[in-house]
């Protein structure tokens, strides 16, 4: 690893070096917005040359994309958190549901994996074997009994799917969500819940 640039701190590993470039991309990503971030800007902000960057990064949606992920699992963590007390599959879908759509658009970097000018990111991913793989672990994660519900690991990829393009289609098209969070429960209660109630 080279040890020049890094303003004066080269890092110890090549992971170290990854997660500054990440971290460094946020930074970025706050004061310029993701549309005007470069891969310049990130460079600059660490001391380091552009190829330096290249050197971990292949390309800055890549780095993008892992600011997005990191984000995403402290937000799990927090829905999951929401969810506590919740028991039944569609009740925990349904509050899911009203979470997301209630958070995700108050936290800029989280809203990075909805950017759907990036076919690499989740808005037109929504839907890709690694975003479908992600929901349905994270919906494993819920505190649900799915067994006992007769909902198995095939049909938690299922249900995760339909949960991504909702949620996206929710949030890119927001006149469409105006509705309060009991408007909204009672719009997912009518049309999602029975379908996880056999």
């Amino acid at each position: 690893m080279a040890q020049h640039g890094w303003g004066g701190n080269p890092p110890t590993s090549d992971h170290e070096a990854r997660q500054r470039i990440i971290d460094a991309t946020a930074a970025c990503i706050d004061r310029f917005g993701v549309a005007k971030t470069t891969l310049s800007d990130v460079a600059t902000e660490l001391g380091v040359t552009r190829q330096t960057v290249y050197r971990h990064f292949g390309r800055l949606s890549d780095i993008v994309g892992e600011v997005a992920a990191q984000d995403a699992g402290a937000f799990v963590d927090r829905m999951i958190g929401h969810l506590d007390g919740v028991s039944g599959p569609a009740e925990a879908v349904v509050e899911g549901i009203v979470f997301c759509v209630r958070t995700i658009p108050r936290e800029p970097r989280l809203s990075l994996l909805l950017q759907t000018g990036d076919e690499s990111a989740f808005g037109r991913g929504a839907t890709s074997d690694v975003a479908v793989q992600y929901g349905a672990l994270m919906l494993q994660r819920f505190p649900v009994d799915w067994d006992a519900a007769g909902i198995t690991d095939a049909d938690l990829d299922g249900l995760a799917e339909l949960i991504m393009r909702l949620i996206t289609s929710l949030l890119e098209h927001p006149a469409t969500s105006a509705r309060g969070d009991d408007e909204l429960r009672g719009w997912l209660e009518r049309w999602i819940a029975p379908a996880l109630r056999r």
